[in-house]
């Protein structure tokens, strides 16, 4: 994999100086929401990321790596389908790089993350709100296809990038502070956070348990989470990575929103809550352990749903 060494190249030095902010995020303690004191739950504040969220680790690696392989420059458009949060990385990282965006959005993403979006310069192309971002994806290919010259489509969902991005920085990070972690879980969207960091937590410890999780239902309020049976699935996904699958509901995730909010004074994205939900199921199930997950964002982009359940 190409990698960013000393270089004349302007474009090169500015992909360098976005490097040095990817990263490195703090381990939260998740306090209080269950009863056995033996079973520790840590969780990755995600948010604090440039563009505020997780979304910053594979969009930056996406768009480094098709910069050092010569698909990505300033003359082209970087072209993606997005739920929002990616969206907003690639517009992050393509302001400060000078690289135009190009972004497919269901019309029904968060009035906070349309105007994100529109703030940093990206064009928005809507879809519908029925299609998700299935359609969205769909709707991204066609335009690659139909001008290869003028876009450099990152296709997030089947991009390799995506889950390498967590392979080499989330999971590493994860191992350097807590070692004798025991079970690590998050959310599948995407599917890249969980898909890369499981594989590099079971190169190093084959013992640690990794599970995923899903919504209940097809229709459900955890925006940028997929309900696989009946989604497009990611090419870059591997079901034989997880150990197993939690299912988690819209209900329990704006239960658990509400208790961390109580317990610890952050407010928390509803996704973010579905990975503390699916923690707590599996805190429960143990007798002792470490379970380590990730919130991928806070709330400052979800003020309609957060306001109904506050």
């Amino acid at each position: 994999m190409p990698t960013l060494l000393r270089t004349r190249n302007p474009l090169k030095r500015k992909l360098r100086a976005v490097e040095a902010r990817i990263g490195n995020t703090p381990l939260l303690p998740v306090l209080n929401l269950h009863n056995n004191p033996d079973v520790k739950i840590f969780a990755k504040a995600e948010w604090l990321q440039p563009s505020g969220s997780v979304k910053a680790r594979a969009a930056f690696n996406i768009i480094k790596q098709a910069i050092l392989e010569g698909e990505l420059d300033e003359k082209k458009i970087l072209l993606d389908a997005t739920s929002g949060n990616t969206g907003i990385a690639y517009a992050t990282i393509g302001k400060a790089l000078g690289i135009s965006v190009t972004l497919l959005l269901p019309e029904n993403a968060s009035k906070e993350r349309k105007e994100i979006l529109t703030s940093l310069g990206a064009k928005v192309i809507y879809t519908s709100p029925f299609g998700g971002t299935d359609e969205a994806q769909e709707t991204a290919r066609d335009l690659a296809l139909k001008y290869p010259e003028k876009y450099f489509y990152a296709s997030q969902y089947t991009n390799e990038n995506n889950w390498r991005a967590h392979y080499h920085g989330t999971a590493e990070e994860i191992i350097s502070e807590l070692p004798d972690i025991t079970h690590f879980t998050a959310g599948l969207g995407t599917t890249g956070t969980f898909i890369g960091t499981s594989r590099r937590l079971k190169e190093f410890n084959h013992g640690i348990q990794v599970i995923s999780l899903q919504p209940d239902l097809a229709l459900h309020g955890l925006e940028g989470w997929k309900h696989l049976a009946t989604a497009i699935v990611p090419k870059i996904y591997d079901p034989k990575v997880a150990d197993r699958n939690i299912e988690v509901s819209t209900v329990e995730a704006y239960d658990v929103l509400k208790q961390f909010y109580q317990e610890s004074g952050l407010l928390i994205s509803p996704s973010s809550a579905a990975n503390i939900s699916g923690a707590l199921q599996i805190a429960n199930e143990i007798e002792k352990g470490i379970i380590v997950t990730v919130l991928p964002d806070n709330a400052d982009k979800y003020s309609e749903v957060i306001n109904q359940i506050i």
